[in-house]
């Protein structure tokens, strides 16, 4: 038999992509195999949103290529759609392909095998228009599926190489999504993730149809508990979406919502569509469609440009916005971008202070959030046994509103819906006690 292993980098989208990839595989009579052992395909799905991302990619190709240097090493992903000559002067590379006609994968294959001849079967993305449909049936150790809605990108961020590499925003048919929505739950799926690179433009090119109306049918399926928003913006965010937030009993209580800056000069650097003003308002829209929600973020700090006076009022508006956690980075330069070439670059030592100052603010914000559910009866889906005292069965899961929940039980409650009261607040993880366990069938007909 066969064997391929698989490396991903970077970010949720990538690992979607791979599972479908091996579905590939799988169906030729290919077994998975550990990528750090000998296999006769290797296969890397690259990222390129830093040059720290491209020089990973590259790493981890030649160490395929070290592993087994008769296997055939292919490569997909970000980095392949935007440098394929870069990643095709690596010795030992066979295969290069993008973002795009990721179904020919096993012909490509075939054709190497009976030729060594290497094939760089990248194209223009830009001209892309077709969202590109590869079949996902489960996830491998997971109790959350992830669904994969929407690809590319319109927005252009000063700071982003993303829409060169994935292409123009393209939305999957409804249809397939609702089917693959009831195999998912039929395979024993509780809750979904709705992922995309820019999952919000969702049906933007679509006729009279928009994620709003997706929610809704996603809501009608039988046996899905859960549905979860990855990531989406403000401004996407509109009267029909905060009325699915408010009436439908299926959708988390989380929402991610990049800010990226909390000044307006440098949000119009960074070529973000809105303002402060408006994303504050917005938080307050959200928060009244959906009480107690959790929102978290994303903070790029030390942008070109960012004095002090800007950052402090930046972390003062995030401080005012309360998110339940921010993710925050460093801003680095990504060759290729508009902002790589901007002035007034921040020295390295101000970014790692500031930086540290909003992690510090989000520590604060997350234990302050969590505090108020203490006493509270929250749903989680037990994912895994965590290392709880010795002798003591303990699980891990996440709750609708995206607290990390620490609670008493064995392994047969992995998958379950369970009620846990909240008994003490942490900044990363929350401890409960297990209420009871929610049926599917009680939720479904209630619903």
């Amino acid at each position: 038999m066969s064997s391929v292993a698989f490396y991903t980098l970077g970010c949720k989208v990538n690992f979607y992509d791979t599972e479908a990839i091996w579905q590939l595989f799988k169906n030729e009579g290919y077994e998975q195999v550990d990528f750090e052992g000998p296999a006769d395909v290797y296969l890397i799905n690259t990222c390129t949103v830093t040059n720290t991302g491209d020089k990973k990619s590259r790493q981890m190709i030649r160490r395929a290529v070290r592993r087994n240097p008769e296997a055939i090493v292919a490569v997909t992903g970000c980095y392949a759609q935007t440098s394929p000559g870069e990643i095709l002067d690596i010795p030992g590379v066979d295969l290069v392909i993008g973002n795009q006609d990721r179904d020919q994968i096993m012909t490509h294959v075939k054709n190497i095998q009976a030729t060594r001849q290497p094939v760089n079967a990248v194209r223009n993305i830009m001209k892309t228009r077709e969202f590109e449909e590869m079949d996902v049936p489960g996830f491998a150790d997971r109790t959350r599926a992830f669904m994969k809605i929407q690809d590319g990108c319109n927005n252009f961020c000063t700071f982003c190489i993303i829409p060169w590499s994935r292409g123009l925003s393209r939305s999957r048919d409804p249809k397939s999504i609702i089917t693959q929505a009831h195999q998912l739950v039929a395979a024993g799926y509780k809750e979904f993730v709705l992922t995309g690179i820019h999952t919000g433009g969702y049906g933007d090119d679509l006729e009279n149809y928009r994620l709003s109306d997706l929610l809704w049918e996603l809501d009608q399926v039988e046996g899905l508990e859960r549905v979860r928003i990855s990531s989406i913006e403000a401004s996407q965010i509109d009267v029909k979406l905060l009325e699915v937030l408010n009436r439908s009993t299926k959708m988390c209580r989380h929402l991610h919502i990049p800010l990226q800056a909390g000044h307006n000069e440098v949000l119009k650097a960074m070529h973000r569509k809105y303002t402060t003003e408006e994303y504050y308002a917005k938080i307050g829209l959200i928060r009244q469609a959906m009480p107690d929600v959790g929102i978290t973020t994303d903070v790029i700090v030390g942008f070109p440009g960012e004095t002090d006076e800007m950052f402090r009022a930046g972390y003062d508006f995030m401080k005012a916005v309360g998110f339940s956690e921010m993710h925050v980075f460093p801003y680095s330069k990504r060759t290729g971008t508009p902002a790589a070439r901007m002035d007034h670059q921040i020295d390295e030592e101000i970014k790692n202070v500031r930086v540290q100052q909003l992690i510090d603010l989000s520590e604060e914000m997350q234990l302050a959030y969590a505090r108020t559910f203490v006493g509270q009866t929250l749903s989680v889906i037990a994912e895994r046994s965590a290392k709880g005292a010795p002798g003591r069965a303990v699980q891990h899961g996440f709750s609708d509103n995206y607290l990390q929940i620490l609670f008493n039980g064995d392994d047969s409650l992995q998958g379950e819906l369970c009620q846990i009261k909240i008994t003490e607040a942490g900044v990363n993880e929350c401890r409960g006690e297990l209420i009871g366990i929610s049926h599917a069938s009680l939720q479904s007909s209630a619903g």
